[in-house]
This record gives C-alpha cells, sequence and structure tokens, in this order.
C-alpha cells in the first residue's frame, strides 16, 4: 500500500473514534448544530478570497488533526463538555477529509493537496 492509502486509513481511523466522543459529550446538541459544527473547520476556507497562498494557509491550519485535538483538551482541562465534542467532531472533519483524499493544500492552487490533486483530471 502508498503512503497515501495509509493516510486515507487513518483519516477513515479517526472518524470512526471521534465521532463516539461527540456523540457522548454534545449533551443534547439539536440537529441542527450537528452540521454547523461539522463543517466549522472549513471557514478555513475563505482565506482563499485573499489568493491560493493565504487560503492555503489558512485551509491548512484549520484542518490539521492538533487543531480539533486541542480544543477537545481544552474541553477536558476545563470541564465543558462542549469543546470535547467540538474538538471530536472537528477530528472527524478532517478525518472524513483525509479518507475521501482530501489533505492540506498547496499554495499553488486549491485542488492541489499532499494527498494528489482533487477533482476532474481535465
Amino acid at each position: 500500500m502508498t503512503p497515501v492509502t495509509w493516510q486515507r486509513i487513518e483519516g477513515a481511523m479517526i472518524v470512526l473514534g471521534a465521532l463516539p466522543l461527540a456523540v457522548m459529550t454534545q449533551n443534547g446538541w439539536p440537529l441542527w448544530v450537528w452540521p454547523l459544527a461539522f463543517l466549522a473547520p472549513d471557514l478555513g476556507a475563505l482565506g482563499y478570497l485573499a489568493g491560493p497562498r493565504v487560503g492555503a494557509l489558512t485551509h491548512n491550519l484549520t484542518h490539521l488533526y492538533g487543531a480539533g485535538l486541542l480544543l477537545a483538551l481544552l474541553g477536558l482541562v476545563a470541564g465543558l463538555p462542549v469543546l470535547i465534542a467540538c474538538g471530536a467532531l472537528w477530528l472527524v472533519h478532517v478525518g472524513a477529509d483525509r479518507a475521501l483524499g482530501f489533505g492540506l493544500k498547496h499554495d499553488s492552487a486549491f485542488r492541489d493537496t499532499h494527498l494528489g490533486r482533487i477533482g476532474s483530471r481535465n
């Protein structure tokens, strides 16, 4: 197997580990909160409005496993289950991206990632 395949498997494993954590710590969120919390890391893509270099930077900052992990850890230390759930859902988002082949961005273009080029081959 290639390193890319291993990273995709790792992403799926993160999803399988973090999703139950989010469910167990979310304290009764209404259903509409789930998609908002899940998609929150994609706000980093707004950096692309300032160009591909800034966009890659902001996207990558919001798509690191460490960001979700630190948020969950902050929730654990502060005794705030909502932050644990948000951090876990952040990990679910990033893990799902990796599992689907959406990697960290190169500053050349949005479609250029560390897991390969995404989208059509044309």
